[in-house]
């Protein structure tokens, strides 16, 4: 305390208010695929880094027709506050949405709007997360939610996964370890459909599984469901959340499928989960933009949506069939899923190379991937990286994709010569990545 009762600052040299945050702000840390955005928008490097949608595909008179109506006829409404829940009318067409994935019978009232599917995740943290509760997450999970489930001081214990996605009995070894130790489960976190990053997609025949082990061991399933319509070859197997109305929280959102830029999400909730999500947006935003929700509904209202999908899955077909090939014809060696849609393929390279310290070098090659560990929350991934390609042409992604060669048989051809062992084999675990329950912390 100074001489005059004012308390003194005792931060640190470099932010003189450090002792004054709360203790959850040291669960925020820099996301590693956003600090990627300022190297990977250089015009020379490939970036087979973020997940950006390709929204040139969209026709840009399709939304500046529906802006323009929407001003016309509703410019008072767009350009005021709105409810909590969001306006009805998007709602209603969030119903037909989710009916494509076979979500029938719930109501407009079950329908939350938000600010993209990020924040009505971080609204069900908020509801949900107490410091020291437990998230179950795939291994390896969406790298946004690990940041979320830290900032609200929860501790995420990653469940082991396979081409088919989550697999059931690791889940069960899971929970039964933790609840021995006494450990609060709050939710399991999933992306069932061509998931990010591994890109696999949760098999028919183990959703119902995965639902029965959580309903007999009361966790509620948070469904993240962002890129289920872009399918390629087959379309995904129905939603969780149409087998499990009272079990499961659904996430949509309009990024994927229209553009990011009107930031328009969706939760679909149990309906006393509902009531408190209202409260929560209340209490964070007021109400989501009424602008980007009516220009959203004016689109879904008067355009061929469904073809503008089928627009997009052609697209990201042909730069995913670019990717395979390229992988195969330069990285032969390494191992990776091959997805049937949605944006990403997940890479494991031989356990003695590191992704996130192998990135410095392939940046001066002028190619950007995203390590593994980002999508870990207990420092896994290292021998892994998400490639992405949404956004580069098919022409660019072969190009990248001949860099990262470079880089990688560089860099097993240096460990050779130091090791003088000839041959790096690649790591000899079961699927995309395991953790027995033995070495859960």
């Amino acid at each position: 305390m100074s001489t005059d009762g004012v308390p003194e600052r005792t931060g640190n040299n470099l932010d003189p208010w450090y002792a004054n945050y709360a203790e959850r702000a040291a669960g925020f840390a820099a996301s590693e695929v956003r600090a990627l955005f300022a190297v990977a928008s250089r015009p020379e490097v490939v970036s087979l880094a973020g997940g950006m949608p390709f929204v040139s595909a969209l026709p840009q008179d399709l939304i500046t027709t529906s802006m323009d109506r929407v001003m016309r006829e509703q410019g008072p409404t767009a350009l005021q506050y709105g409810g909590g829940a969001g306006i009805p009318a998007l709602r209603e067409h969030i119903l037909d949405v989710m009916s494509l994935e076979g979500i029938r019978g719930a109501s407009v009232d079950d329908v939350v709007t938000s600010t993209g599917s990020q924040q009505a995740l971080d609204f069900v943290a908020k509801l949900f997360l107490d410091p020291g509760d437990v998230v179950l997450a795939e291994a390896p999970s969406y790298v946004g939610a690990l940041g979320v489930f830290r900032s609200y001081q929860a501790s995420v214990v990653h469940v082991a996964t396979d081409d088919d996605g989550l697999i059931p009995e690791a889940l069960r070894e899971t929970i039964g370890f933790l609840r021995s130790q006494g450990r609060r489960i709050k939710f399991l976190y999933t992306i069932p459909n061509f998931h990010n990053p591994a890109g696999v997609t949760l098999s028919a025949e183990r959703r119902p599984e995965i639902l029965e082990i959580c309903r007999q061991n009361e966790i509620l399933v948070l469904e993240d469901n962002p890129y289920g319509l872009l399918h390629f070859d087959e379309p995904a197997p129905n939603a969780l959340r149409s087998m499990d109305p009272e079990g499961v929280i659904y996430l949509g959102s309009f990024s994927k499928t229209l553009a990011p830029g009107f930031r328009v999400g969706w939760a679909l909730a149990p309906h006393a989960i509902r009531e408190k999500l209202i409260l929560a947006a209340e209490s964070a935003v007021l109400s989501p933009s009424s602008f980007s929700q009516l220009v959203v509904a004016e689109y879904l209202s008067t355009v061929d949506w469904r073809g503008q999908i089928d627009t997009f899955r052609g697209v990201y077909r042909e730069r995913k069939d670019a990717m395979i090939e390229a992988l195969g014809e330069y990285l032969p060696q390494l191992r990776w899923t091959n997805p049937n849609g949605g944006f990403y393929v997940w890479v494991t390279m031989p356990d003695v190379l590191d992704s996130k310290q192998m990135l410095p070098r392939a940046v001066r090659e002028l190619v950007a991937y995203t390590p593994g560990t980002a999508f870990f929350a207990d420092g896994r991934g290292r021998h892994a990286m998400r490639l992405s390609y949404c956004y580069p042409t098919p022409e660019a992604i072969r190009l990248g994709i001949r860099r990262l060669a470079t880089v990688i048989n560089g860099e097993l051809d240096l460990l050779d010569t130091f090791a003088g062992t000839g041959t790096l084999q690649l790591p000899a675990k079961p699927g995309i990545e395991s953790a027995p329950p033995s070495d859960l912390k």
